[in-house]
Order: structure tokens, then sequence, then C-alpha cells
């Protein structure tokens, strides 16, 4: 009886609208819109972290402008230079109902708003999961030239193999195909949390982890929560990271400022900032999110020196934990690289989580096509031209 009333309700509902940054904030809040596990960049606060976007919020539902509403999403608009068309990009999102076999139902019709804001393309990211490998199966399979698609996954999720068909059958491509080209990591690290006690995640850590976290502690590192102030000092040690790891995220301070003040002026609290201290220095600092029950460590940095006294495994432990003390449903600690061969650099970060005991899981990645109509289709490909180009 219920799934037949569910039913006619989503047949009663009205075309996708623009809704405040209250309404969205609510309907997450509530227990049907905290079902479908928003991350941090579907949230209102997000849009003013990304400079050069248009945010733009949108809701479905049986009455989107009363607040009646069963899906939400953030839309960041680009315009095209030269033109009054834009390319929208829904990172980690639409929050919708992605189990609904109906998904024509809300899909259409935002796909239809969004080409009347004036969009040409779109592209989106589901939040289903799509296949997970244990850190057990993937310490033992690691070897020379390994990659994560060598290896058989722990588990295949049966709604995201359903999701992907489906988008496929609609004319949607994954952006880089097989191979990782999303704006977003598609490999992420996971700790499950649920029904965890602290003593469990203890013993979840591997000899090496649980080692360096007493050596930690009885060098005398020290964890504490930062504030904005010292921002610069996580943005300085960030910059030494990226130097010796060889990457370059290419953020700059005052994105990591405009970051912690948007999220924060949302919900106090929501991003946090975790200084490791040994000898009255910081020597690591990692930003952690908090939205709903899922906890995100987003960015870490640390120094060159004094590396054997391990800051980074003891601040992690204690985020852990804060984690498991928000009630959090799982410890997400962003993404990892495909690489299972450990002469390949991006090994390490890989290595380093999987002594957590976690999983890596592999989302569904992120999916883009043009909208409807010939003059859309030409801009997709000058936008693609052009992108390359940069």
């Amino acid at each position: 009886m219920s799934a037949l009333l569910a039913t006619a309700d989503r047949g009663q509902e009205r075309p996708p609208a623009v809704i405040t940054a209250a309404a969205y904030r609510r309907f997450l809040e509530s227990g049907d819109g905290a079902a479908l596990g928003a991350g941090f960049l579907q949230c209102p606060s997000w849009a003013q972290v990304k400079d050069g976007w248009r945010g733009r919020l949108v809701g479905w539902g049986p009455d989107p402008e009363a607040g009646r509403l069963s899906g939400v999403a953030l839309v960041l608009l680009r315009q095209l230079p030269g033109t009054r068309k834009y390319f929208a990009y829904l990172p980690e999102g639409p929050v919708a109902d992605w189990a609904d076999p109906a998904i024509d139902g809300w899909l259409g019709p935002l796909l239809r708003h969004l080409r009347a804001a004036g969009a040409f393309a779109v592209r989106i990211g589901p939040s289903p999961a799509y296949r997970r490998w244990s850190a057990a199966r993937l310490k033992s399979a690691a070897g020379p030239g390994r990659r994560l698609a060598d290896v058989l996954a722990s588990e295949v999720d049966p709604l995201g193999t359903a999701v992907a068909e489906r988008l496929r059958a609609r004319g949607w491509q994954r952006c880089g195909g097989e191979e990782d080209g999303d704006a977003q990591p598609r490999h992420v690290f996971q700790v499950p949390l649920t029904g965890r006690t602290p003593d469990d995640l203890w013993s979840g850590l591997n000899q090496e982890w649980r080692r360096n976290v007493r050596r930690a502690k009885k060098s005398g590192v020290e964890v504490v929560v930062g504030s904005a102030a010292e921002l610069p000092e996580f943005y300085r040690l960030l910059r030494i990271t990226e130097e010796r790891d060889g990457f370059r995220l290419g953020r700059s301070l005052e994105y990591y400022e405009r970051q912690y003040a948007a999220l924060n002026a949302e919900e106090h609290g929501r991003m946090k900032l975790y200084l490791a201290r040994h000898g009255g220095e910081v020597l690591a600092a990692h930003t952690m999110i908090h939205v709903g029950r899922r906890v995100w460590y987003q960015t870490g940095a640390s120094a060159d020196h004094r590396r054997e006294v391990r800051p980074s495994n003891l601040l992690q432990w204690r985020m852990l934990l804060d984690a498991h003390a928000l009630g959090a449903d799982v410890y997400d600690m962003r993404g990892v690289p495909s690489t299972l061969d450990p002469d390949d650099r991006p090994y390490g970060l890989l290595r380093w989580k999987l002594g957590t005991g976690g999983e890596v899981v592999e989302t569904l990645g992120e999916w883009e096509r043009p909208l409807d109509g010939t003059a859309n289709h030409a801009l997709y490909r000058a936008f693609q031209t052009y992108l390359a180009r940069r």
C-alpha cells in the first residue's frame, strides 16, 4: 500500500523550481532528505566556495515553492566565453532517490529546467557506489603493473550497476570512460563506523598504524582543533606536501579561507582544522567536514622534518574517533589512486589509507551529456575544445 502511495505522490510532483537556501537546508535535515545522504559538495554553501561559477538551488517534489520536496540539487553554472550559455555541473549530485525506477520522473524535468535556464550541457555525479574492495584483498593483490580493475571486487553494488545502465540508455556518457576522468575522485577510501566501538576501530588498524599512533603519543605529539587563524599555517604545510609528493591541487589560501567561512556560517563546526603539534611546532594539519551522518577527511598536509614522530597517524586517529563520536555512519578519507604497483609514487597514499582497515569504494563517477538541440550539441563540442586548450 505504501509503495502505491509513493508512486502516486511521485506522479503528482511539480516541475523543478529555484528554491531558497533555507528550504534546501530544511530538506537535507528532514528525515527524507537525510536518508539520501547528501555530500558536502551539494550543500548550499558550496556555491560560495567555487569562484568563477554561479550557483543555483533547485528543488522538486509535490510542491517545491511550499517546501514539499523529494529531491534537490546545487547546480554550478559556468558561462561559455562569448555566449550567454552555461555548462551546468552538479558535483556529487543531484540529491535524489537513485533507487527510484521512475528516474525519468525527476531527471527529465530537471534537464528541461536547466535547458530553460540557459544550460547547453550537464555533468552529474550520482551517489550510488559501484564496486568495493576490502583492505585485506588489495594488500594481497599489490604488484608490478597491477591496478584496481585487475582485482575481483569484494562487492558489486546492484543499484550502482542499474543506475549506470539507465544513464547510458538515456544518452549519458561516463567522463573519461573506464579511466578516472572526473573532477571529483572516482575511487575513495571509507572506514565504516556503524555498529563499531572505538575498540573495534583500534583493532581495525594494522600493526604499523597502531605502532605509529603509540609512537606519536609517547613522543609528545598533541592534536588540537584549530581555527581560521591557523589556515595560513595549514596552507604553508600543504605547499610543502605538494612539493614533496609531486602533486599540485592548484588552490590558493583564499580558497580554503572562503571554504572554512562559508561551511561554518552554514552550520557551526561543519568544517574543522586539526593540528598536530610537537615541541610547540605544527607538524601536520588536516581538514574535516561533517554533514548529517557523514564525515570526510578532505585535505592533509605535513612538514618534511620530524616525520619519525608520526604526527599524521595520531591526527587521523583523533579525527576517526571524533567522527565516531558525531554518530557518523562512515569516515570518508576521499580520493585514492587506482594503481596497486608499489613502485608507483601514488601507491604510497593508498597504502597509508589501507592501514586503517577500511575499503576502497569505486563510485559511479561523473556523467555528462549535451542537452537537446543542434545548437547545444555544437556548443558542447566547442566547450570541450575550450577546456582542452586551457
